[in-house]
């Protein structure tokens, strides 16, 4: 069944290019997996007696009690909008409780607080309702609508303090119920998906500021000193919104398929993923300082503007600011082949502005047969010579250009496993958000192409910081896609072989191990940060992708590193084998839905496997020692087209020897996905 369009959608009197949306709304919301708030006490005293100094030079006049909280979000909000043209103003009113609670520790080593013996959670505070009235100022295009906000907001809190009465070795408590005044900005993006109800992403920073001093109540029975405190709160949310507009929205009567084709100078796109996921319990008799947690639940979100400019024909400007929240389960750490492909290295409790890509994208045409370029993500609409050269320099995903794979390649809307959408053993050079600098050069034909990248490496292994010597430190990437349609399917197919070989800093595996046994180093990771110099990694990926039939696609994937030296950016594998189907929903009337079904294994060299089993410590994983087996992982999702721009996915997967150790797991791992874009 063909998705509508929002011009199928639209009532009398419709718009131009973009959805009027005055008028009156109502709506729920709840945290886009989580929220985060930041709670500062001091200085605290108890009697005479100063537990909270300032000797660290806290400049604020704070100390350093501050922990982040975060919490799970939910509740209404209602507002009214006006609309001049594309320009949209209007004011909102929202309430959601939450479940904020953090204790900051009295015995806290290095911050300069009076020792206390035995130790005690000194202050706490918890905080279950945050409201705010805001104005919000927006711009309208098609069906979307991308606005900033700014106002007041208001929370209560519930301060406690339990800390030992030192005269009588007895437990005292104390109480006090506090309210905040602050102010709020934030930005958000709304997208019209029938006339009466709106999907949409809302941010808002909530800054507290830091109350007067005041002072707990000694709760009644309690003999000890009067505690003595101030508070700072600051609270970063990220909501997934649902609104009911019931007056109607007037849709744009053109739809925006129907303009894509059209020549441009500008292209503006963007996108929003929302990812919950959780880990059951599993068999974990001991656990090493990258080890994966049982029985937990993590979220990341991002939010994607993809900005183009042409300057002269055949010269285009790209530029990807991306924010981007969250954490990966056990921070992003536990399993080689690890399972949110949206999860970050560079993860934070708060929403983190990137510049993730700034390019330059120069096209030679070389003459001949030419074809249509549809509007998109980082492409301008226009025509292009089909047997051409391209050329881009500046910052980009090498993923963007190599190991790419209709069936498995993008986190945001296949499969998640980082085994499964890439060449698990191609050590790319990336920071930590997995983005690097420097340049690629394609050669183009309908048959094949063919395409090389010099690129920057970090600094270290798993360092956000890239090697400004790309003379003695360098990433050269290269692959050759061969296309071809099976004669006996009649359906086409895409073959691709790629080599790596990058120089970095790193370590030599059994360099390590041997200085550590001689007893140079006591510990392993000692030895081989002590021993990192500029050394190679060379390997390959061969990545095959085929459609049966129109509707069902296949793909497999094997690669391989050298497995002697440190990697340095993605994960801990030195080899690797993936395969997998992807089936579209037509025979059961959902044409823009997708199954997918793929198994992944990773495997170790000889001197890796040695290294972990020291207590080394990888990119990922690292238990403290190893019983070695190999890591298996299988996952199935599917992806429902809620409509033609949001999809909704269900994920599972079950992995078995989690960082390579028959000691751990098996894990079974549940998620859900929002993906939004336009």
């Amino acid at each position: 069944m063909a998705r509508s369009s929002a011009a199928d959608l639209a009532p009398a009197g419709t718009t131009q290019g973009h959805v009027d949306w005055s008028g009156g709304y109502l709506g729920l919301q709840g945290s886009a997996g989580a929220s985060f708030g930041n709670y500062e006490f001091g200085p605290t005293t108890i009697g005479n007696r100063r537990i909270g100094t300032f000797e660290t030079g806290d400049a604020t006049g704070r100390n350093n009690l501050g922990r982040d909280a975060t919490t799970a979000l939910g509740g209404g909000f209602a507002g009214w909008n006006w609309q001049s043209g594309a320009f949209v103003y209007g004011i909102e009113a929202d309430l959601v409780g939450a479940n904020l609670r953090r204790p900051a520790p009295s015995n806290a080593p290095g911050l300069g607080y009076e020792a206390i013996d035995p130790p005690f959670g000194v202050i706490r505070e918890t905080t279950d309702l945050i409201g705010t009235g805001r104005v919000r100022l927006g711009y309208a295009f098609d069906s979307n609508l991308v606005y900033a906000s700014f106002g007041l907001a208001g929370a209560n809190g519930r301060v406690h303090a339990t800390y030992p009465d030192l005269a009588t070795g007895g437990v005292n408590t104390a109480r006090r119920d506090v309210s905040y005044l602050g102010f709020t900005l934030g930005a958000g993006v709304q997208y019209a998906i029938s006339p009466n109800f709106s999907l949409g992403l809302d941010y808002r920073y909530i800054d507290f500021g830091q109350s007067s001093r005041f002072d707990l109540a000694v709760l009644p029975g309690i003999n000890g000193g009067p505690v003595s405190t101030r508070s700072a709160f600051i609270s970063n949310e990220m909501m997934v919104r649902l609104y009911w507009h019931p007056e109607g929205l007037k849709l744009p009567a053109e739809s925006e398929e129907q303009k894509s084709s059209e020549p441009s100078r500008f292209s503006f796109h963007g996108q929003t993923t929302f990812i919950n996921q959780a880990v059951s319990g599993f068999h974990a008799p001991y656990a090493g300082g990258q080890s994966l947690v049982p029985n937990q639940a993590q979220a990341t979100t991002t939010a994607t503007a993809y900005l183009g400019f042409k300057l002269f024909e055949g010269t285009e400007l790209y530029y990807n600011p991306e924010f981007s929240q969250g954490f990966g389960l056990s921070r992003t750490l536990g399993v080689a082949g690890f399972v949110n492909g949206e999860a970050q290295k560079a993860g934070a409790p708060f929403p983190k502005l990137r510049s993730n890509r700034y390019f330059i994208k120069q096209t030679f045409g070389l003459g001949g047969e030419t074809e249509e370029v549809p509007d998109g993500p980082n492409a301008i609409a226009g025509t292009r010579d089909v047997e051409r050269v391209t050329v881009v320099v500046g910052k980009f995903a090498l993923g963007d250009y190599f190991d790419n794979n209709a069936y498995a390649h993008d986190p945001r809307v296949d499969f998640f496993n980082w085994g499964l959408w890439g060449s698990a053993a191609w050590d790319f050079p990336a920071n930590l958000p997995g983005f690097t600098q420097g340049l690629m050069v394609e050669y183009n034909r309908a048959e094949f192409a063919l395409r090389a990248a010099y690129t920057q490496v970090p600094k270290q292994p798993s360092s956000d910081v890239f090697d400004s010597r790309v003379l003695d430190r360098q990433g050269i990437t290269a692959e050759i896609e061969e296309r071809h349609t099976l004669p006996w399917l009649e359906q086409p197919g895409k073959l691709r072989l790629g080599f790596f070989s990058n120089v970095g800093n790193t370590a030599n595996y059994r360099e390590a191990i041997t200085l550590t046994q001689l007893g140079a180093f006591t510990d392993v990771n000692d030895a081989a940060s002590a021993t990192r110099t500029a050394r190679r990694k060379t390997g390959f990926y061969v990545n095959l992708e085929q459609a049966v039939t129109s509707d069902l696609g296949v793909f497999a994937r094997a690669s391989a590193g050298d497995g002697r030296n440190e990697n340095l950016s993605f994960t801990d594998v030195d080899r690797s084998f993936s395969g997998g189907l992807s089936l579209k929903g037509t025979s059961w009337g959902r044409a823009a839905d997708t199954v997918g079904i793929g198994t992944s294994m990773n495997q170790l060299s000889p001197s890796h496997r040695a290294f972990f089993a020291a207590g080394g410590l990888g990119l990922l994983i690292g238990d403290g020692q190893l019983n070695y087996a190999p890591e298996r992982a299988i996952e199935a999702y599917y992806a429902m087209s809620l409509t033609k721009s949001v999809t909704l996915s269900f994920d599972y997967q079950h992995v078995e020897n989690p960082a390579y150790n028959r000691d751990r797991g098996p894990a079974d791992f549940f998620a859900t996905r929002l993906h939004a874009e336009f």
